[in-house]
């Protein structure tokens, strides 16, 4: 697959995109840790409707526990996201770049170039970093973005968050990712990272299930 160009110091990584390689759990960037996991949410266009808003108001992290602040829209022509299709290939960026939206707090929604700060605790560990929308996909049965580390982090790396209204008419939400540890003690025990990202797909699924939010 083709990668996005982006500026020197934008993200802390080099595979940037790599998320949406179909052969990242078998070949995922070296010396990284690749996670893959998908959830069926329901069914119907009104479930993907009001999934697609929370996903795009930051739910899941949200809903994981974290706390996204300090949410900042690029500005200017100097960064304008990148897009992939369902093969994985960088395409022009989405509609969605031109349109500013705020949830009821104020906060904007996910928007290709902006950075945000994300804080707490998953399972236990910190889950702190800057972050950056790489890529956005905004199609009529299909709606997700990517996440890439800037700085603050104990792991660098990315995720990707995908939204699907398949054909059978069932709604799937699929996180993927895949970082590296960079704090000392992830480094010295590496199955930290692993544990990590367990606890932080199980807080994105609890976020985004009907199931969890209705208690059934």
């Amino acid at each position: 697959m083709r990668r996005g160009s982006f500026q020197a110091g934008t993200v802390d990584y080099a595979a940037v995109g790599a998320t949406q390689a179909p052969d990242l759990m078998g070949y995922p960037p070296k010396g990284t840790t690749p996670a893959e996991a998908s959830w069926r949410l329901g069914s119907g266009e009104s479930r993907f409707v009001t999934s697609t808003e929370q996903l795009l108001g930051w739910g899941a992290q949200r809903g994981a526990g974290l706390r996204v602040e300090d949410v900042r829209p690029a500005s200017g022509p100097m960064y304008s996201g990148v897009g992939f299709d369902a093969d994985g290939n960088a395409v022009q960026p989405s509609r969605l770049d031109d349109e500013q939206r705020f949830d009821a707090d104020g906060t904007p929604f996910v928007g290709a170039g902006a950075t945000a700060h994300v804080h707490g605790r998953v399972g236990g560990m910190r889950a702190d970093a800057e972050l950056r929308v790489i890529s956005l996909i905004d199609e009529p049965r299909r709606v997700g973005f990517s996440l890439g580390t800037v700085g603050g982090s104990v792991v660098s790396g990315e995720e990707s968050f995908l939204l699907e209204w398949r054909d059978d008419d069932e709604v799937w939400f699929t996180v993927r990712a895949f970082d590296k540890p960079t704090g000392v003690l992830y480094r010295l025990w590496r199955p930290l990272v692993k544990r990590r990202r367990r606890a932080l797909f199980q807080g994105y699924l609890q976020a985004m299930s009907p199931m969890y939010a209705t208690g059934s």
